[in-house]
């Protein structure tokens, strides 16, 4: 059995581990499949789009006073509709 051993300028020296190469392969085919799901993600979303998101979205769309959450700007590229979410309330 060999022994780590520690040099000169104090950095540790371990002895190299000899492996077969069924297990490089398992750790090749491991990698390759991690890095394969990862890049898959979810099909199908945890929550919809058209389910509300809070309890007051649902009491707000009951009573007809719903805000949409984003408005498009000139662009057309949707942003915060914070002036109509924070603006004083209608009746």
């Amino acid at each position: 059995m060999q022994r780590a051993m520690i040099n000169m300028s104090g950095a540790i020296r371990l002895p190299r581990l000899v492996v077969g190469a069924g297990a490089v392969w398992i750790v090749r085919a491991g990698i390759a499949a991690g890095a394969v799901g990862s890049c898959t993600g979810c099909i199908k979303p945890l929550f919809p789009e058209s389910a509300p998101r809070t309890q007051f979205e649902t009491y707000d769309r009951m009573r007809s006073r719903y805000v949409p959450l984003e408005e498009p700007d000139v662009f057309g590229v949707p942003r915060p509709a914070l002036r109509a979410r924070l603006g004083p309330q209608t009746q």
